[in-house]
């Protein structure tokens, strides 16, 4: 979908030639002497339109105006809230049949964040999936004019919200595909056609690479499936060489059947988005390639499916990541974690100036904070303001939980360095202190976006989230490299090695991963 910034009043956008025209009503409309004006107002007056989010009004063949179709859409008082809000409301209108151009044009000024807004949800609301539905009909839009009063304001914020919209639609895509159309293998094909945009490279390391590097944690959960592991990595360049790189870490688990520790039957298809965090880290890189921000990026993608088998790795097991911690794996569903914490080793070595791991981790987490905000969990305030701010500013946002030293105590064991799972409470909590134990002193954040990836029941599917927030995020951070966040000093921000003592009780189903 190609879209097109245009200075525009209502009086232009009467004489523009398009399948649809949406108009972008404010509370307080002024109205005038045009067509489109007259047509705001008699519907105002008649009470047949509110210019309230959520409110509409399908028109077509209007006097005066060249589109065929119009629809108005209030927009309150057109905030980006407001502004998404209206704008998921024209799905079926932009997905109708026929409708190959479309002209959204805002009714009275509009600011960067809310004309960033409505382009995001465009894309969104256009979406169709079809990969593996032949017969379904694809949405023929593609373009979008939008219509400002002045664009020179709002036009540095067009170019980030269309490659942020490209990013996170990857990210749905993959998110929804059925795990035999997304393999590791499938992936590592998506990263590589990543790296024919410019300033992107793609590495990818099998089984046996990945079993040379010492990864035991990450071997002993794919060892279940005959689906052979991929450990991927992508980087995009804009930096000079010099500039440490930030490392985004994306969980891959293709399918996830909980291993031994099995799932139960209800809703176990979900368990394809699993991979969420893997494809935000794809759509993170195809914005990079569009936007060309000066900063150094590192994606890593632990890519396998949990299988249970004769092969597979048992409640009991320990096993050594490449930190050279022992592991006890008490429940083979919390495997996130442990593919996890091999990449960030791997992360590791590259001596990153941040890190940042992105999984679908717990069902706690859900319980948290349901699908509005993902959970965030950092060991340096700097970075967590940070990716807070970016997440506001993108509409993708998220809440910061905490990291207190007391929550590892569930994680020790009396046979291993540390156990990868604590009791139920704060389950969400101790699965982060978990990984923190492999991040060292490095400034690391961990958003758990179990709850925000996707959604279930009848608007299932991937979400793009939180694509938006680490894209945001990464552009302040190139705009302003001086104020990267220093690691923190507090003694209270860091996991020890555990020590063997009695561990705490557990239960034995955990979490979402």
């Amino acid at each position: 979908m190609n879209f097109d910034l245009k200075s525009m009043d209502l009086r232009a956008a009467a004489s523009e030639k398009c399948d649809q025209l949406v108009l972008l009503v404010a509370e307080g409309f002024a109205g005038g002497a045009d067509p489109l004006a007259a047509i705001v107002q008699d519907a105002l007056r008649h009470k047949d339109f509110e210019p309230k989010p959520g409110k509409s009004l399908a028109l077509y063949q209007c006097p005066g105006v060249a589109a065929r179709r119009v629809l108005l859409l209030g927009i309150g008082a057109g905030d980006a809230r407001s502004v998404r809000q209206a704008v998921l409301g024209a799905q079926t209108a932009l997905r109708t049949p026929g409708v190959r151009r479309a002209v959204l044009c805002f009714a009275a000024e509009a600011g960067a964040q809310a004309v960033s807004a409505a382009v995001h949800t465009v894309v969104h609301a256009a979406y169709v999936y079809t990969h593996t539905k032949p017969k379904a009909q694809a949405a023929t839009l593609q373009r979008v004019v939008v219509g400002v009063a002045r664009p020179a304001d709002v036009a540095e914020g067009f170019a980030v919200a269309q490659a942020v919209a490209q990013g996170a639609q990857l990210a749905r895509e993959w998110g929804n595909r059925p795990a035999n159309h997304a393999t590791p293998r499938l992936l590592a094909d998506a990263a590589r056609a990543l790296a024919k945009h410019p300033g992107i490279d793609c590495k990818v390391l099998g089984p046996a690479e990945v079993e040379r590097l010492k990864m035991g944690a990450f071997l002993a959960v794919a060892r279940g499936s005959e689906e052979p592991l991929r450990l991927i990595e992508l980087r995009y360049t804009g930096a000079g060489r010099k500039q440490a790189p930030v490392v985004l870490v994306g969980k891959g688990i293709t399918f996830d059947t909980g291993g031994i520790s099995i799932k139960p039957a209800p809703e176990m298809d979900e368990m394809k988005f699993d991979m969420c965090g893997a494809a935000s880290v794809l759509g993170v890189f195809r914005a990079l390639a569009q936007l060309q921000p000066e900063i150094n990026v590192v994606g890593l993608i632990p890519a396998c499916e949990n299988m249970p088998d004769g092969r597979s790795l048992k409640p009991g097991d320990v096993v050594t990541s490449m930190s050279g911690q022992t592991i006890e794996v008490l429940n083979t569903d919390a495997e996130g974690r442990l593919v996890l914490c091999d990449a960030l080793g791997y992360g590791m070595r590259l001596k990153p100036a941040a890190i940042v791991d992105i999984a679908t981790l717990t069902g706690a987490c859900v319980i948290a904070l349901g699908g509005v905000r993902s959970g965030l969990f950092a060991s340096d305030d700097g970075l967590a303001k940070a990716l807070l701010d970016a997440g506001e500013e993108a509409g993708d946002p998220a809440w910061r939980m905490p990291l207190d030293e007391e929550y590892a105590e569930g994680l020790k064991s009396n046979f291993a360095d540390l156990a990868n799972v604590a009791g139920r409470p704060a389950g969400s909590v101790t699965a982060a202190k978990f990984l923190q134990a492999f991040v060292g002193d490095v400034p690391w954040a961990h958003l758990d976006i179990a709850g925000t990836a996707w959604k279930g029941g009848a608007a299932k599917g991937a979400t793009g989230r939180p694509v938006g927030l680490l894209v945001h995020w990464l552009l302040a951070r190139a705009a302003a490299p001086a104020a990267a966040p220093a690691p923190v000093t507090s003694p209270k921000a860091r996991t020890r090695k555990a020590t063997p003592t009695r561990p705490a009780a557990r239960t034995a189903k955990t979490s979402r991963e």
